[in-house]
């Protein structure tokens, strides 16, 4: 039993530039949130863009070297972890245990609280033909298509998805994300609710 509560304790949560979060860290970062507020903001923006955006920062990075070699299409994998990381993203924000039956909502939401770097776009579309698509159908829908030539993240009138674009729009969120964690006390708290069933999952 205690062998198994040391191997709970040391789960890596977020490994990065010589820093390695374990459960037993943010264990103590929850004694106290209100000090360790910083380090909690971080600790979740640190998490997310790890999964999500750093991957294909490195992989956009070496596919654009001046190197002769065949290039990546990476258009579509970006998107499909884009749509990942706006459900776990809305998630943190409403203090969620998942998102079972209720993501479309998330989605919705989404995209009314970051119209100013996305646009005014149709969340239902996006929600249906985009992450419905390559969720379940491994395709975009209805004639949408990922297409870097346009310049938008979104271009709702020509139903395409710049992924590039997309990928640094979703950089921009999670970075004020992180700041409205230290400023926001409502949305701090509901961080911490998720992190606490982060943890919990740990466990199993």
């Amino acid at each position: 039993m205690e062998k198994e509560n040391k191997s709970f304790l040391d789960s890596i949560l977020y490994y990065g530039d010589n820093e390695e979060i374990t459960v037993k860290k943010l264990l103590e970062f929850l004694t106290n949130p209100s000090k360790y507020k910083e380090e909690l903001a971080d600790f979740v923006y640190n998490r997310l863009c790890e999964r999500y955006i750093k991957p294909f920062e490195m992989l956009n990075q070496n596919n654009n070297s001046s190197e002769i070699k065949p290039k990546l299409r990476l258009g579509f994998s970006t998107m499909a972890n884009m749509c990942l990381l706006i459900e776990t993203l809305q998630s943190f924000k409403e203090g969620l245990k998942d998102s079972n039956q209720i993501s479309e909502n998330l989605f919705k939401k989404f995209f009314q609280e970051n119209e100013q770097i996305l646009g005014k776009n149709n969340s239902s579309n996006f929600y249906k033909n985009i992450r419905c698509g390559i969720l379940h159908q491994g395709e975009t829908t209805d004639g949408w298509r990922i297409n870097n030539k346009f310049e938008n993240p979104i271009d709702s009138k020509e139903k395409t998805i710049n992924a590039q674009e997309f990928l640094k729009a979703m950089e921009k969120i999670l970075c004020k994300y992180k700041k409205d964690l230290k400023e926001d006390e409502a949305l701090f708290k509901n961080a911490i609710i998720k992190i606490e069933f982060i943890i919990e999952n740990c466990k199993k």
